[in-house]
């Protein structure tokens, strides 16, 4: 019977996942937290749900505008339906664990909903999973993390693996330095943002000159990292530079097969990142399979924040990359052996399905069902599976 196909519409950036498609994201969704945990996080579930007012707090100011907002009839409160799961988790570290020894390692996975998708990701429901590393401030914090989620992607099948650093502080700190006013500013972020070398080099005064040289120096991580030494920087952007150069031999340790580059300039994304931040791609995978960086947990709250850096994994990027899984064994069981038969054939690793009426040719309902293999009745409940493509029994 045909329903109404109208009731299947769904908003736009919204989608059912149906087989095999679901049973591989939550395979991968397992994986991925079994690499998390087999490095000492320990797993935490936040609500889908929080009042906007802890939701939005600190870090989470930076996905306002793309948080859906209800009002809870209970206690009559503004709500939130959670846009990153990166803010929840630091929420739950500097509150619920916030006795628990430093560093203090968390992971997660759960979905997210947005207001609206990006031209490269028009998916609004994302299924995030990840990892927060918090109360850790040195250098190895951040080549944890990145070498973290780099294995646990090749750990899901994914190749030709790269990462993007960015240093999203440098920029400003620049600004600061040149005593750019705030028109001036805005016009060196544009130029920046755009790549545009003509639009920096227009720029009046020694931010040209400073400006494009930061813009030139993105790249390979050895190439971008010299030309950053080789930069006059204000304190702050070179103790950033320092850092990196410390990260970049850990990282080269912890995953080798990781593919480096540096981008100097690039803050789109990391609007709640107070330093060193990264971005995931596989070759030929659209998008972003996922990102991470510095920031501070619990900023705007009395401790005024820890200092903290993870990532988020984007699952639905995560599976355009990974290989498809096998097909699984599938063995239709004829109604009058199937209690006898399955519970043998499930512990030795077979999807059973049972036949619900006595009778039914065995082999022809397998075929009908999607099952490879079929269990004849006249070898009983001890016999061994017959796959489809097997001579049927004389």
């Amino acid at each position: 019977m045909r329903g109404d196909a109208s009731k299947a519409l769904l908003p736009d950036g919204l989608r059912d996942a149906l087989p095999p498609e679901a049973a591989q994201e939550a395979a991968i969704r397992r994986g991925l937290i079994a690499s998390f945990e087999a490095e000492g996080y320990q797993r935490v579930d936040p609500p889908l749900v929080e009042f906007e007012d802890s939701l939005l707090d600190g870090p989470g100011a930076a996905v306002a505008a793309q948080t859906f907002r209800l009002m809870d009839p209970v206690s009559q409160r503004m709500m939130g339906v959670r846009a990153d799961m990166t803010v929840q988790v630091a929420r739950i570290a500097v509150s619920r664990l916030a006795r628990q020894a430093r560093p203090l390692r968390l992971c997660y996975a759960g979905q997210t909903l947005r207001v609206r998708g990006a031209q490269l990701r028009p998916e609004r429901q994302v299924t995030q999973a990840g990892c927060e590393l918090i109360g850790a401030d040195g250098p190895a914090a951040d080549a944890e993390a990145i070498a973290l989620a780099g294995n646990a992607l090749a750990a899901a099948g994914l190749v030709d693996l790269s990462v993007d650093i960015a240093l999203p502080t440098l920029a400003p700190a620049l600004f600061v330095e040149l005593e750019l006013d705030e028109a001036a500013r805005r016009a060196a972020r544009a130029a920046l943002d755009s790549r545009d070398a003509a639009a920096v080099a227009a720029l009046a005064g020694p931010a040209a000159g400073a400006l494009g040289a930061l813009l030139d120096a993105s790249g390979p991580a050895d190439e971008a990292l010299a030309a950053l030494k080789a930069l006059r920087l204000p304190d702050e952007a070179a103790a950033e530079v320092d850092r990196l150069a410390a990260v970049l031999p850990q990282l080269a340790r912890a995953a080798p097969h990781l593919a480096v580059t540096v981008d100097a300039v690039e803050r789109r994304g990391f609007e709640y990142q107070t330093g060193l931040s990264f971005t995931f791609f596989a070759k030929g995978v659209r998008g972003e399979l996922g990102r991470g960086g510095r920031y501070a947990a619990g900023a705007g709250s009395a401790c005024g924040g820890e200092p903290a850096t993870g990532f988020s994994l984007y699952l639905d990027s995560v599976m355009r990359g990974a290989p498809a899984p096998a097909a699984p064994r599938r063995c239709f069981l004829p109604a009058e052996i199937a209690p006898a038969a399955g519970p043998r054939l499930r512990a030795a690793g077979w999807i059973t399905l049972a036949g619900l009426e006595p009778g039914v040719g065995a082999r022809d309902e397998a075929r009908r069902l999607g099952c490879s293999h079929y269990l004849d009745p006249e070898a009983g409940a001890d016999g061994e599976p017959r796959a489809l493509g097997d001579r049927a029994p004389d």
